[in-house]
């Protein structure tokens, strides 16, 4: 990630990549499950689930508890690395996931992934995905010390096009990613492809919630990714 020296001019928007434009979020759980039991934490997978969208770091507090000893969790964390990417050939993006960034950027936004995954499982995801003819840029959880919920991955993004959060929307799919972007200053469309019902999304803030990708890209033109700030 190479930040821009000073703003560039137009309107950015971020896309969550896990749960929002792939269906991953359930392998994640999954991965997650298998290496926590590896380390004999015998976890439910409605809690883990629950936790998906934050980085590993805040995963494992929100599963595990804080309070713990965190010797295992670089471990724990690189089991689900290795578990998950078994799955990388096979992944697939939600229908019309990659015609919503291309429907989005010819409407004059700059998009942006705002993912806080490695920088391998983006990588996969992105290749699996196959739009990188109008994404700009991306993230991934090692651009920043702290990982969703906190802002620092929005912010991260803003800054790889040189953007501020005025002129940016976020979409996403967990209170995680709504709950960043609230942080940032931005508004977040949520997707209900994560998971996650639709009232806690709208609790959490987001200003639309789609039943998923491809509603979103139906409806373009009358949420908030109709046209960019001017």
């Amino acid at each position: 990630m190479t930040p821009h020296d000073a703003p560039r001019p137009g309107g950015v928007a971020l896309f969550d990549l896990d749960g929002t434009l792939v269906d991953t979020n359930y392998l994640h759980t999954l991965a997650w499950w298998q290496a926590l039991r590896q380390y004999d934490h015998h976890v439910p997978m409605v809690r883990i689930h629950r936790a998906i969208g934050m980085g590993a770091d805040r995963l494992l507090d929100a599963v595990l508890g804080s309070d713990r000893g965190h010797a295992q969790d670089d471990a724990i964390a690189d089991a689900h690395g290795t578990l998950y990417a078994e799955w990388y050939a096979t992944l697939r993006p939600f229908e019309g996931a990659a015609a919503l960034l291309r429907a989005t950027a010819a409407r004059g936004w700059r998009v942006v992934l705002a993912s806080s995954a490695a920088e391998a499982e983006v990588a996969a995801v992105r290749e699996r995905l196959g739009a990188d003819d109008v994404i700009e840029a991306a993230t991934s959880g090692g651009d920043v010390s702290a990982t969703k919920p906190a802002p620092d991955i929005v912010e991260a993004a803003l800054d790889t096009v040189g953007a501020e959060a005025s002129d940016a929307v976020f979409v996403g799919d967990t209170v995680w990613d709504v709950e960043a972007a609230r942080r940032a200053g931005m508004p977040c469309i949520g997707l209900l492809t994560g998971g996650i019902p639709r009232g806690d999304l709208e609790a959490a803030g987001a200003v639309l919630v789609c039943e998923d990708a491809l509603t979103l890209l139906r409806t373009i033109d009358a949420t908030p990714l109709s046209r960019p700030p001017r």
